[in-house]
């Protein structure tokens, strides 16, 4: 009797140690990020339609999903996208203009390593956040094309 306790100590050991490979594995494969959280505004049509539309790589970095609404993540938090956050109003920060979405730089989150830019003159407006490494002006570019089709209601550059 001693080597059916046995065996059946190695069936239920077995068992387990397949059950956490699959639960890593499951985790792997579908990358879910949990920790970003949802904007506000993030239940709207165009979040939803920005954030499905979000591209698989982005600044060289692969998509995870997030379980917020209106979230999107590269890398290991190196870009995220939120959509829903509060339009900024007029303002003193630097503004740039991508492929005709204008983008102001909040001075107030963003660091020497670390860049927070949101869109200006559209509801929803969409906040990114740049860690690090990531490429700003590649991923402000894909990410401008999201964008674009909320309506421009204001500018905080001069458009020629």
């Amino acid at each position: 009797m001693p080597s059916t306790r046995r065996n059946r100590f190695v069936l239920a050991a077995g068992v387990c140690v397949l059950g956490a490979v699959a639960a890593v594995t499951g985790h792997a494969l579908t990358q879910r990020d949990p920790g970003v959280p949802a904007a506000k505004g993030a239940d709207t049509a165009p979040c939803r339609r920005i954030t499905g539309a979000a591209p698989e790589s982005l600044g060289g970095f692969s998509r995870w999903d997030s379980d917020a609404t209106g979230v999107a993540v590269w890398g290991d938090r190196r870009i995220v996208l939120r959509c829903g956050v509060t339009p900024p109003g007029p303002t003193e920060d630097l503004c740039v203009a991508v492929d005709g979405v204008d983008w102001v730089v909040d001075s107030r989150h963003s660091t020497q390593t670390r860049k927070v830019v949101v869109t200006y003159g559209r509801v929803p407006a969409t906040q990114v956040v740049l860690e690090g490494g990531s490429k700003p002006d590649a991923a402000l570019i894909d990410l401008s094309r999201l964008v674009a089709p909320i309506p421009q209601r204001s500018h905080c550059i001069d458009t020629p």
